[in-house]
């Protein structure tokens, strides 16, 4: 058993009873790895604040329904259970900003985009990689995030967004094909204008 589950679990206890003290330490115990997960569904730090923050009101509301004895490592377990209240938070937030502004009603021909694997930008910092993903519009960062970080299928996908199986797929399809197109622009940038 870890050593911060004593710690862990005297603060959920404490927030249990909406003691003030034990939901601000646990809220800096968790902090970064909220905004990490947040940060990757929107472009502005802002935003991600927000989203974090309306994530952990979820936290401390529902606080009652955490599994204590779910695992021996409270800390993992807490950490597991609030990324879902995260990443739905995060999809709430989608639905209520962004899905009038990525709507459009797809055609037939843009429903049978075939997806696409991945390719060779394995050799781009991950800071690349995320700054690039930032960039998407916002559906199409938020499918690319729920398929290929959280593993959702496209099912999935078009019942939490509200979104038809086909337009997850082309959602996926373009967002792959934008981040292909940025990251080898900035590679083939790098390239020419690194000193040789």
């Amino acid at each position: 058993m870890h050593t911060d589950n004593p710690k862990v679990a005297a603060l959920i206890k404490g927030c249990l009873a909406n003691d003030r003290n034990s939901q601000k330490e646990l809220y800096y115990l968790l902090r970064g790895f909220a905004m990490k997960i947040c940060y990757r569904y929107t472009n502005a730090t802002e935003e991600s604040e927000e989203i974090m923050n309306e994530g952990f009101v979820k936290l401390f509301k529902n606080i009652h329904q955490f599994d204590q004895h779910r695992q021996d490592d409270m800390l993992l377990s807490m950490k597991g259970w609030f990324k879902r209240i995260l990443v739905n938070t995060c999809i709430d937030h989608y639905r209520k900003n962004h899905a009038a502004v990525n709507g459009h009603v797809l055609t037939h021909e843009s429903e049978s985009i075939p997806d696409k694997g991945e390719t060779g930008i394995d050799m781009l910092s991950y800071k690349e990689i995320i700054e690039a993903v930032k960039s998407l519009s916002p559906g199409y960062r938020t499918v690319f995030n729920l398929f290929v970080i959280e593993g959702m299928s496209h099912e999935e996908i078009s019942h939490q967004l509200g979104i038809s199986v086909g337009a997850s797929k082309s959602n996926l399809s373009k967002a792959r094909d934008n981040l292909r197109k940025l990251l080898v622009n900035k590679n083939h940038f790098n390239i020419y204008a690194s000193p040789q």
